[in-house]
């Protein structure tokens, strides 16, 4: 085979210094090392790659037709080398990361963006999943990561960072009857025999923090529960980030309180297993949120 992984740092070594010496000096080598691996090169391909002439070899036009997949090849193999190195450290072959739907516009994805370009063949699994579901894949070991509110108790199987905050405000359609009687300010106990939207968990349990209704409709989709309470069906605590461009249009209102605020902040948390080590690929997203917290402070 003429081309390997060393007779191609050379073939480039060359094209990019200009001569055999300067090539050498580059790697390392001594110019007659240089000189005939490119001589050999040009044997086995049967193919002149140098024109030898004047003072300096110049590329022939075979070697310029090569140079751009010679440089492609020599990239990937810097890329194999350094995932090789990776996994030998201790990179996943692919991270996987559930999120609680409520949480999907908070600033999860940046992060992503540093890892893949650190580790760019590392593969990365993103699923939305309520909480409670989220937090059972993470301790079945189906995740590696949770991105997560806050929980109500510490479960010692649990590590965690927190990370950001999300704010979330009660809502509703604006042609709902009660949006739509703007004449008196709601008190909370209003919202007792209301119907309320919640994100839940399939096996139906939810977080009693913000379930304030006597009848409740479940969903497992923050985009179902918005798109249910737009339809009228109800209303919802939702991301404030999340209401606001449909408050400004005019199809939903941020219920005005008469005596209590319209503010419920919850801190959102990344969550691994503590009975499970963590790959350097969950280890460094975590540092990276960590990171971005701190900017924000």
């Amino acid at each position: 085979m003429a081309f390997t992984s060393d007779t191609v740092r050379i073939f480039l070594a060359v094209l990019d210094h200009g001569s055999f010496s300067a090539a050498a000096r580059a790697l390392g080598k001594v110019p007659s090392a240089v000189s005939m691996a490119i001589a050999q090169l040009e044997a086995e391909l049967d193919l002149p790659l140098f024109d030898r002439v004047g003072r300096e070899p110049r590329p022939t036009d075979a070697a310029r037709a090569l140079e751009p997949r010679a440089r492609q090849l020599a990239n990937q193999l810097r890329q194999l080398d350094a995932h090789a190195l990776a996994l030998h450290a201790g990179l996943e072959r692919r991270l996987t990361i559930a999120i609680a739907p409520d949480l999907m516009a908070a600033p999860w994805s940046a992060p992503l963006a540093v890892l893949a370009a650190e580790y760019p063949a590392l593969e990365v699994d993103v699923l939305s999943a309520p909480q409670a579901d989220a937090l059972r894949m993470l301790h079945e070991g189906d995740v590696h990561l949770a991105l997560v509110y806050e929980r109500e108790r510490v479960d010692e199987r649990e590590a965690f960072e927190e990370v950001d905050s999300e704010l979330l405000v009660a809502a509703l359609a604006a042609h709902h009857p009660l949006a739509a009687d703007g004449a008196r300010r709601l008190r909370l106990e209003d919202l007792l025999d209301m119907r309320q939207i919640v994100v839940a968990s399939r096996d139906g349990s939810r977080d009693p923090r913000y379930v304030i209704s006597r009848q409740v409709w479940r969903t497992d989709s923050q985009h179902a529960t918005l798109s249910m309470v737009q339809a009228g069906l109800g209303w919802a605590y939702l991301p404030r980030a999340l209401v606001q461009p449909l408050t400004a249009a005019g199809t939903l209102v941020e219920i005005d309180f008469d005596n209590i605020s319209n503010k419920l902040r919850l801190w959102v948390d990344v969550v691994w297993s503590r009975e499970r080590p963590l790959g350097l690929g969950a280890r460094r997203y975590i540092e990276l949120m960590r990171a971005g917290r701190a900017r924000t402070k």
